[in-house]
């Protein structure tokens, strides 16, 4: 589904990914740990064509969507190509970014009725579905500010779903929750991984990943330290890393 071949991005001089290579399978979820700063969000932002990147590769689903040529610089798609991938994926961030102006049933029928072009009936007729599979069906109607936390991150993964994306990422989506929040948002998450979607978690939740991750990825420094399944990665025979990263 995701490709990533020797991924670079520095900013001001400073080298934040140094040639992250990694894969991601359809179906799989894939969670990315690490330390403050170690270029996990850096790294899902260029996959989202919201950082451009300095070097290296990335395509989704077969497309190319960036390339190093031999000049060593990078090469994008045409516009029309980068839109076509960019509506593959769908992107959750830390702090919602919902429109407060907007009702929480509007924040999911803009998209689709203006990127899909789909009539406004459709498009709410599908907004309540997804807000029912988040437990908020009856918020419908509320903006933005009268939503909990939780509430609010629940809907922004509801938002993200509306355009149908084939792979959803996530940026520390409960970084800023407590943990009955946190608990809240997981759980849907983790009903969308029993619905076999591909998926990319940036997290602190290492129970989380440890749960419900197909594979985990660690990185540290810009690079990815160490990669496996959850198990190889965060079970009782991890390594002196994965040890010192966990605080043991």
């Amino acid at each position: 589904m995701l490709s990533a071949i020797g991924v670079r991005k520095s900013f001001n001089g400073l080298e934040v990914l140094k040639g992250v290579s990694a894969d991601v399978e359809r179906g799989e979820v894939v969670a990315i740990i690490g330390n403050s700063g170690s270029g996990k969000s850096t790294f899902l932002r260029c996959i989202n064509l919201l950082e451009t990147v300095d070097g290296g590769s990335i395509s989704v689903d077969g497309e190319q969507m960036v390339s190093t040529g031999n000049d060593g610089q990078p090469h994008y798609a045409p516009k029309e190509s980068l839109h076509r991938i960019r509506l593959k994926m769908g992107m959750v961030f830390q702090s919602y970014h919902l429109f407060p102006h907007f009702t929480v049933l509007r924040n999911l029928t803009e998209a689709q009725t203006v990127v899909l072009k789909k009539p406004r009936g459709e498009a709410a007729e599908y907004a309540r579905a997804l807000l029912n599979k988040v437990g908020l069906a009856d918020k419908a109607d509320q903006y933005p500010y009268q939503l909990s936390g939780g509430q609010g991150q629940r809907v922004a993964i509801a938002r993200a779903l509306a355009l149908d994306p084939e792979l959803l990422c996530f940026d520390e989506p409960t970084s800023a929750l407590d943990p009955q929040l946190t608990l809240e948002v997981l759980a849907v998450i983790r009903s969308l991984a029993n619905e076999s979607r591909t998926m990319i978690v940036v997290t602190h939740e290492m129970n989380f990943a440890r749960e419900v991750a197909d594979r985990v990825i660690f990185m540290q420094d810009g690079a990815i330290a160490e990669q496996g399944s959850a198990r190889d990665i965060l079970g009782t025979e991890r390594s002196e890393r994965i040890r010192a990263f966990l605080g043991e």
